[in-house]
């Protein structure tokens, strides 16, 4: 089966501007009445970019606007209120024909649901044109919504573990595909062989939002291929230019080791969120002590543990948590003691062809970074080298006997002085400023104070998606769900359970629970160190923080 594609007539937006709420303090969510002008703005912002914007995301009745800098943001919420948004969109609008066999494990769940039977939910699903209004969740996963809602029905109440990939299903209003195995709620109602993300496409999404797909059923038996997954295609060569060495030799990964730099932003508009280093801060301490440009790739381990050797001579630098760190000669080093030596964190030292570094266990903060002349190379996804958990992009994280390539350095770098940055004081709680909202108005005053005013305990389950927080649970005072709208780094989600969740580098681009409040960048490195254990507590950011967004544009 395949997918084709061709040009359809341009539609027309036909709704305006509701709202803009700030969603931290370099973020804001636009709400908006309609799809069509959800794509009318998403469009106009794709096609004439401003200065300093890095991510439009729309939803199915917002776009989320994402900034570099507080200043960048103002000009940004001042434009979106200047625009024409019932002006035809200045963007193509790819149709996509999607072939698929209509046998899925919830086919006649779907038909007793909506009363269509088999044969009415597959001629309703292949009769209409469907729209990409968002993408989230996964790279290439489309939001699709119909012309009618014969379709609308409710999500599995148990989720699926595994959800294989190119399964087409049905999720309340949308359909959508799933581009890779994941896991997954809705209901599936066929499967298909089209490959939704392929990073050896110039657009790496089959469908993007915008574009309009019609489903074509077929009857053959369909043959599932094997996809390369996510990390591949685009990814099979280093950047131009750039010249590996033999670097280090991974003999112990540690609890988890991945290789990060300062991520991939720009990408949210596909379903692929920003990732990159956790501490982004202390990262760039280690690329500058070894002299390499701040952006370059190195090792983001957790709770220490890695152990690697030098192929040849090496200058690194270890920052972040506080750990302590072993220099040995390759073997015994109990049989030759005085070779031993221990470097200091946030300094430069040399590693000799043949020596060990044993990073051990932090004994402050949580997560440390090594930084090695030449940065870290190999192959890019997007634009970067770094392990996106959440999506799979990048590479998997190390393993004992893998090798890291070391790039060339800069002509002319030169290695840096010891730089020190004070860790979150674990014996009380670590203060996160917040911007509120910008769903703060489904909560009672009484539940924001109480967001404020208590001690959150970082739980165990928390991972590089976010930081799970346990403490008095919320509640909401607005009844229903949220419909899926962006999400931004920093964002603290609140789920009907009541516990929140901060969301950090690897977190899904679109989220459907209600975000109370937004940690302002400048704090998110330390939200990084916070170990299990910890705790945190939240309170509002000083005016002089708050997005300088103007008054007017909070309204409509």
């Amino acid at each position: 089966m395949a997918a084709t594609q061709q040009q359809p007539a341009t539609m027309a937006p036909a709704a305006a501007l509701t709202a803009v709420r700030p969603a931290g303090d370099r973020a804001i969510l636009v709400e908006l009445s309609s799809l069509d002008t959800v794509l009318s703005l998403q469009a106009q912002l794709t096609a004439h970019p401003r200065p300093g914007q890095i991510d439009v995301i729309a939803a199915a009745g917002t776009v989320l606007i994402t900034a570099d800098s507080p200043h960048a943001l103002r000009a940004l919420a001042a434009h979106v209120r200047s625009l024409d948004l019932e002006a035809p969109a200045e963007a193509d609008s790819t149709l996509v024909t999607i072939e698929v066999v209509y046998d899925g494990d919830d086919l006649d769940e779907a038909a007793a649901l909506t009363g269509l039977g088999r044969d009415g939910v597959v001629a309703a699903h292949t009769d209409q044109l469907w729209t990409a209004a968002f993408a989230g969740f996964a790279p290439g996963f489309a939001y699709l919504t119909g012309e009618n809602s014969t379709l609308d029905v409710p999500r599995r109440r148990s989720p699926r573990t595994a959800v294989p990939a190119g399964a087409v299903a049905l999720g309340g209003p949308y359909s959508a595909i799933y581009p890779r195995q994941s896991p997954g709620g809705w209901q599936l109602i066929g499967r298909t062989d089209a490959t939704l993300w392929d990073l050896g496409r110039d657009n790496p999404a089959l469908i993007r939002p915008g574009d309009t797909v019609r489903f074509a059923a077929v009857r053959a038996q369909a043959t599932m291929t094997r996809r390369p997954e996510p990390a591949d295609a685009a990814a099979r060569q280093a950047p131009h230019g750039e010249h590996a060495t033999a670097g280090l030799a991974v003999r112990k990964p540690g609890l988890q080791a991945t290789i990060q730099d300062l991520g991939r932003p720009g990408y949210a508009s596909l379903g692929v969120s920003s990732s990159g280093a956790m501490d982004r801060g202390a990262l760039r301490r280690a690329n500058r002590l070894v002299g390499n440009p701040e952006d370059a790739a190195g090792v983001e381990m957790l709770f220490g543990g890695l152990e690697i050797e030098a192929l040849t001579d090496q200058v690194l630098a270890v920052t972040g948590a506080s750990v302590p760190l072993e220099v040995t000669p390759s073997g015994d080093a109990k049989q030759r003691p005085t070779a031993v030596r221990q470097p200091a964190c946030d300094a430069p030292f040399a590693l000799l062809a043949g020596e060990r570094l044993t990073v051990g266990a932090p004994t402050a903060g949580l997560r440390s970074y090594l930084g090695v002349r030449g940065g870290v190379t190999g192959p890019t996804a997007l634009g970067s080298r770094s392990t996106d958990t959440m999506s799979g992009l990048g590479p998997d994280p190390l393993q004992a006997g893998s090798t890291l390539p070391v790039g060339t350095p800069t002509p002319g770098s030169v290695v840096g002085n010891a730089e020190i940055s004070p860790l979150p004081d674990q014996s009380r709680a670590t203060v996160l400023r917040v911007v509120p909202g910008p769903r703060q108005d489904w909560f009672s005053e009484e539940t924001l104070a109480a967001f404020l005013e208590q001690e959150w305990t970082v739980t165990p389950k928390s991972n590089r998606i976010g930081l799970r927080l346990d403490g008095e649970a919320l509640t909401r005072s607005t009844d229903g769900e949220l419909a899926s709208e962006g999400t931004v780094r920093g964002a603290v989600q609140v789920p009907p359970e009541g516990q929140p969740v901060l969301f950090l580098s690897d977190h899904p681009v679109t989220g459907g629970y209600p975000v109370i409040a937004v940690v302002v960048h400048a704090d998110l490195d330390k939200a990084a160190q916070l170990p299990p254990g910890a705790t945190v507590r939240f309170t509002p950011a000083s005016p002089a923080e708050q997005p300088e967004t103007p008054k007017e544009s909070f309204h409509a």
